[in-house]
């Protein structure tokens, strides 16, 4: 059993899950609004590939400093909440406007628009998103009712990729608009607006403690350098915990190789399925995402929480991850051209990956951050979800680039048919399952050796605790 605390309130993790929605809605659907840049605005590759790949360098190059930020700052509001009400607000902001783009416009006007506006979106969810996820780690110290935060949290988060793809069928649709650019302004603010109220959510309703009377560093402009010092003495620190290390390793591992291949989903269904024919995929490309996002949320998340109860966190990851193998593996021999209702049988498999991910990883972050506590005496919430997160970001990044290394090794190109390409098209559709296949089977073998168990955490725990008597 557990050590301390009771559990947390259903309100509580509903407020936190809220904020999770807002988190994924926004890149879930800047995913798509992107594809208008170059499908109706004109953008060449190379100012695709910038927008895509700088931003979120350089908003994983933020992380850090906002969780040294929010870790050390002194507030009757506590450590988060006002940096989560303030970053919300910004991205709904930056979102709105940076879609103010028309075709009459030049190249180079729309380009540097975009650009400049999405680098203060990107802000804005640093100043949002790394005290937000701190803020979960924050909620409880009992080893299950981490989980069951995140659970929570996931399962309302995951309705984002299901209402997203959506988006695909309205935007291109003419009888709700006469483009996708015009779509894309005009949804836009209902986005920007509907996400930034989410995103508040937490701030508002999630309790927090004083820190006015805490000794924390000092956060000003004299003591910035001394700051950037302890934040890479901080990334360290936290790679120096070998159980951090192999979360950290696992999740770029996953999360990288699935987004390497989401990418390719639209050409694999498109070319494979209906060579080549866009029109006559109807929303099988949607359904794909939206029957993925459904099978997580109402099968894998429930299941993973159930599962980390009962064997414990790290088999349960173990056992998720080996379900989804089984499912790209599948996905190899059920894109059938002609039958693409064959798919959807392996997408409940294949949801195991990506699904039970943030669920376990999320949880067992609360649980090093015990460890880190019993070894530093700090609380370092913020720069340990930064450094997590960077990762994730980081290999976000990189996906976008292997992505276009793909298409280009296989010898892909979109403009001919199916039946004028067939190695290109099986080498996508091989990529598409092996891949991510390859990456779940790597982090597999690295997360092998986590060892911080449930009687682990709890002695962490009850020595935290011990420690806390003794100097009260």
């Amino acid at each position: 059993m557990s050590t301390t605390r009771s559990k947390v309130p259903m309100s509580q993790k509903i407020a936190f899950g809220v904020g999770m929605f807002a988190n994924q809605m926004f890149p879930a659907i800047l995913g798509i609004f992107m594809v208008v840049l170059v499908q109706d605005l004109g953008f060449p590759g190379w100012m695709w590939g910038l927008i895509f790949f700088a931003p979120r360098i350089f908003d994983s190059l933020t992380d850090p400093i906002m969780g040294f930020i929010s870790d050390n700052t002194k507030s009757k509001w506590g450590r988060r909440r006002q940096y989560v009400f303030i970053g919300g607000i910004i991205m709904g902001i930056a979102y709105i406007f940076m879609w103010k783009l028309y075709k009459e416009n030049s190249l180079e006007y729309n380009f540097w628009y975009f650009f400049l506006w999405s680098l203060v979106f990107y802000l804005g969810l640093t100043i949002f998103s790394v005290p937000y996820v701190a803020m979960g780690y924050e909620m409880t110290d009992d080893f299950h009712e981490r989980t069951s935060i995140m659970a929570v949290s996931q399962w309302i988060g995951q309705w984002a990729w299901v209402i997203a793809p959506w988006f695909w069928v309205i935007m291109y649709d003419p009888d709700w608009f006469p483009s996708a650019e015009v779509a894309t302004r005009e949804l836009a603010i209902w986005v920007g607006v509907s996400c930034a109220l989410c995103a508040i959510v937490p701030a508002i309703f999630i309790k927090s403690e004083s820190t006015l009377d805490k000794d924390y560093e000092p956060l000003n402009v004299a003591n910035i350098g001394g700051s950037l010092q302890k934040i890479g003495q901080s990334f360290v620190e936290a790679f120096k915990l070998k159980p951090f290390r192999k979360l950290c390793i696992a999740t770029f591992l996953i999360f990288n190789a699935f987004n390497t291949v989401a990418g390719l989903t639209f050409f694999v269904i498109v070319y494979k399925l209906f060579n080549g024919d866009p029109a006559a995929s109807g929303v099988w490309v949607t359904l794909f995402g939206c029957l993925g996002a459904l099978g997580t949320t109402f099968i894998v998340i429930p299941i993973v929480a159930k599962l980390a109860v009962v064997y414990g966190k790290k088999k349960a990851f173990l056992i998720c991850q080996s379900i989804s193998i089984i499912g790209y593996f599948m996905l190899y021999f059920l894109f059938i051209p002609g039958k693409p209702w064959m798919y959807v049988i392996a997408l409940p498999f294949f949801s195991f990956g990506i699904g039970s991910l943030f669920t376990i990883m999320m949880s067992m972050t609360g649980d090093i951050l015990d460890m880190d506590e019993l070894n530093s005496g700090q609380r370092r919430e913020g720069v340990f979800g930064a450094i997590y997160w960077w990762m994730v970001k980081v290999g976000f990044a990189i996906a976008g680039g292997l992505s276009g290394a793909i298409i280009a090794f296989v010898g892909f190109n979109p403009e001919l048919a199916t039946v004028d390409q067939q190695g290109a098209v099986d080498g996508l559709h091989a990529f598409f399952c092996f891949f991510p296949m390859a990456g779940t089977i790597l982090a597999i073998l690295v997360m092998q050796g986590y060892d911080i168990t449930e009687e682990k955490a709890n002695a962490t725990r009850a020595a935290l605790d011990k420690r806390k008597g003794l100097e009260h």
